[in-house]
């Protein structure tokens, strides 16, 4: 019998127990994660992630190539379709690791109820996590991603992302966030706009003094175009420049101490580069209750959004009015619309239709297909444009081991009322694919994600329209 099939067996005998251990920790927190939390768990169960496969099992060429490859985790789609050309899919050895968050607003913004499940090798059914009235948790110890140790180590960690959580019920391996880290950059970049540090219309020279695959070479452009590329494109480039921005501006220390005041302790930017802005490696660190409680931000609401650990009262003027609507118009143009949503396959059999939302128009040329970035969808989307039935806010990310996708998520005028964001970060990159999963066809973007996770994202939202 399989280290996965034990588990699930195991797993099988203590359901309850499961759910008992979220709420045997409720003395110290609030029961805010009951319903959909509940919710959110089943819906994980159901989707069967532990049945994906493994483009580079341990022992692979392909397993080989991304142990030695360097910290800079981004690449394009073309460097994962050559490395994974040749190679011999296998069954995932053990549960995939799964941090997801929906977190619930009313009609202004304010948040009302949420519910975050993670799912590991150590809880193949997933665990509920609990959370105080300010949807805070201190019931789980957070480690740092750790590509080789996931394997080797059975999913646990061995860094802690937060200190003195040692006796906290829950252990667990945090995925990197891969380009959802960029919404942390975008923050940062605002923040120093609010400050009127820098202006959006200021040209920024980017200098690298090293060399850098990820980064490329010098550019020269304006903060606002930088911003629009990072966050609409996921263009790494652009991304660069604007860490490097902040680390020129002595901004990158200051900007994780904001998370920290914010009460956003697993929000962690560190250990980027400052000659390149790049290496954003594994000390970039994400949770999708805290990435739910930044976009919750950039939102807006009215009043107290949640109170800190330390008492302090948070508030949606951490960005000015203005800055929230340059992030929101962003968001709501990003062009990456293949994770919890798959927008950009209209009507595709495969995969899977996620969350059921509109392509942004700026994608769409006179045929309905999408391009993005020169990459080619190859659908007409304009079928699903006329039926979407919510609008979408969100950044995708993806690398080998991390598929990531974190969002604002309101019905259309006349459609069924929901507001909310949801944010799922997971080690299903690349690198994971479905038993099934057709050929890519030729001069097509191939599919990144299983399409699992847009079963998800529209379970989510179906729930949300019924609620």
């Amino acid at each position: 019998m399989s280290f996965l099939q034990k588990s699930r067996r195991t797993a099988a005998g203590v359901a309850a127990g499961t759910l008992f251990l979220s709420l045997t920790t409720m003395p110290a927190q609030a029961a805010e994660s009951g319903h959909v939390a509940r919710f959110l768990q089943q819906a994980m169960d159901r989707a069967r992630f532990q049945e994906v496969l493994d483009l580079a099992p341990p022992g692979s060429s392909q397993a080989r190539v991304l142990a030695s490859s360097a910290e800079e985790k981004e690449a394009t789609p073309g460097d994962y379709a050559r490395l994974f050309a040749s190679a011999d899919p296998k069954p995932i050895v053990q549960q995939p690791q799964l941090d997801v968050t929906v977190l619930e607003l009313d009609r202004h913004g304010r948040p009302l109820s949420s519910g975050t499940v993670l799912m590991s090798p150590q809880h193949p059914r997933g665990v509920v996590v609990p959370v105080d009235r300010n949807f805070h948790t201190s019931a789980v110890r957070w480690r740092q991603w750790d590509d080789n140790g996931w394997y080797a180590n059975q999913g646990k960690g061995t860094i802690d992302i937060v200190p003195g959580r040692e006796q906290a019920p829950i252990d667990f391996m945090s995925p990197y966030p891969a380009s959802v880290l960029k919404l942390m950059v975008a923050f940062g970049v605002l923040r120093l706009v609010d400050k009127g540090t820098i202006a959006l219309a200021d040209t920024y020279d980017y200098r690298p003094t090293e060399t850098s695959s990820l980064c490329q070479g010098d550019t020269s452009n304006t903060v606002a175009n930088y911003l629009e590329a990072s966050l609409t494109s996921s263009n790494n480039p652009a991304t660069c420049a604007l860490v490097k921005l902040l680390h020129d501006k002595g901004a990158v220390d200051e900007l994780n101490q904001t998370f920290q005041g914010l009460g956003l302790e697993t929000l962690q930017f560190k250990n980027t580069n400052p000659a390149t802005g790049g290496r954003w490696s594994n000390p970039v660190t994400m949770s999708s209750l805290d990435t739910a409680k930044l976009l919750a931000l950039v939102n807006g609401l009215p009043g107290r959004a949640w109170t800190t650990p330390g008492g302090k009262p948070v508030t949606e003027t951490v960005l000015s009015a203005s800055s929230r609507q340059v992030f929101k118009r962003h968001l709501a143009a990003q062009g990456w619309n293949d994770m919890l949503s798959s927008a950009n396959r209209c009507g595709s059999a495969y995969p899977a239709a996620g969350i059921p939302h509109a392509v942004a128009d700026r994608w769409i040329g006179a045929d309905g297909t999408v391009t993005v970035a020169g990459n080619k969808f190859g659908r007409d989307v304009r079928p699903c444009n006329a039926k979407a039935e919510v609008t979408y806010l969100h950044k995708t990310g993806w690398v080998g081991n991390s598929g990531a996708d974190a969002g604002i998520v309101r019905s259309l005028p006349g459609k069924d009322g929901r507001h909310y964001i949801v944010v799922a970060l997971t080690n299903l990159g690349t690198q994971y694919v479905d038993a099934g999963r057709p050929p890519a066809e030729p001069g097509l973007f191939p599919v990144t994600y299983t399409e699992k996770l847009a079963r998800l994202g529209r379970a989510v939202d179906s729930y949300e329209a019924r609620r």
